[in-house]
């Protein structure tokens, strides 16, 4: 009797078209697997709690109610949402024998996820010139980073996000598969599903190449931009605790930066004939998954104001 897996490469051989791929993630017995589960699993609670609560403090703390923080609570709900554009599904693979995704799913995973992950990096410049604002210009910071300025940089980069991922989802989906339905992966990337077309992928590596590349050149760009003028800010203060102050506010925000943003080069920015897909994989793990559980840590941990809004709310539960 075939199992439903076998019934999908069935399926394959005797079509022309792939209508369902197989995400084949990590390979290992059922113990390995159900290890790998429950570690995702307390990886992706620990994402939810950690993201969605810095969200509910972020609202309901008065004293938290400033552009800095509104932006670090979209970044948080965009961590929220990007973790659990992937993670579900992977876990569900952990204990099944179908680990089947339809074509239909494939793409809207990949639509998602890639807006989820553009739109990060267009919000952590953002953040980089909302901190380079306050530093550089405090006392025009209130007008400078008003409402009609934070909000639109917020709706901007999500449209930057939507069409960047509309893009590629397009260009991807937009060629055959009949060789292979395969994914090396556990979730819909780019780079796997180019490697199973039977069609001539060039473009869609140039694509990529370049648009990743932009993105990456622009958005890096802006923050070197926005820290060497904090820099500078710095170097004219006299006080010790403002340099102090400023060091831990910043510190944290180009923390996340570098991660993330090392790790998306790593991935998108290599010629394909470099591709290892299985350690590749491991690393867009790490940036889908792990980075947005780092997140509330980073941004948390070094905050003055946010670890004292966490103790007010305990108090609030405790009483």
């Amino acid at each position: 009797m075939p199992s439903d897996l076998d019934s999908h490469r069935i399926q394959l051989k005797n079509g022309t078209e792939v209508t369902i791929f197989i995400l084949t993630g990590f390979r290992g017995d059922f113990e390995m697997q159900v290890f790998l589960f429950l570690l995702f699993l307390a990886i992706y609670l620990f994402t939810l709690i950690g993201n969605l609560g810095l969200v509910v403090l972020v609202m309901g703390d008065s004293r938290l109610h400033t552009p800095m923080y509104y932006f670090l609570s979209v970044l948080s709900f965009l961590d929220a949402c990007y973790s659990s554009v992937v993670t579900p599904k992977m876990l569900v693979n952990f204990l099944s024998e179908n680990k089947a995704i339809s074509f239909v799913g494939c793409a809207t995973q990949m639509l998602l996820f890639v807006t989820f992950g553009t739109t990060e990096c267009f919000l952590l410049a953002a953040m980089a010139y909302d901190r380079y604002v306050a530093i550089y210009n405090p006392l025009l910071y209130s007008v400078s980073m008003s409402a009609r300025v934070y909000v639109p940089l917020m709706v901007a980069s999500y449209v930057g996000g939507i069409v960047h991922a509309s893009i590629h989802t397009g260009a991807t989906f937009s060629l055959s598969f009949c060789a292979s339905n395969e994914v090396r992966h556990v979730f819909c990337d780019i780079p796997p599903l180019l490697a199973i077309s039977c069609s001539d992928t060039h473009i869609n590596q140039l694509l990529l190449f370049y648009f990743v590349g932009a993105i990456e050149v622009v958005t890096i760009f802006i923050v070197l931009i926005s820290y060497g003028f904090i820099l500078l800010a710095i170097l004219r203060m006299n006080s010790a605790e403002g340099r102090r102050k400023v060091f831990s506010t910043c510190g944290s925000h180009l923390t996340g930066v570098t991660i993330y943003h090392g790790t998306i080069l790593f991935i998108y920015m290599r010629p394909s004939s470099s591709y290892a897909l299985d350690h590749d994989m491991i690393v867009s793990i790490f940036y889908t998954i792990v980075i947005p559980m780092l997140n509330p840590i980073i941004y948390s941990l070094r905050n003055k104001d946010v670890k004292e809004a966490m103790k007010k709310l305990w108090r609030e539960i405790s009483s």
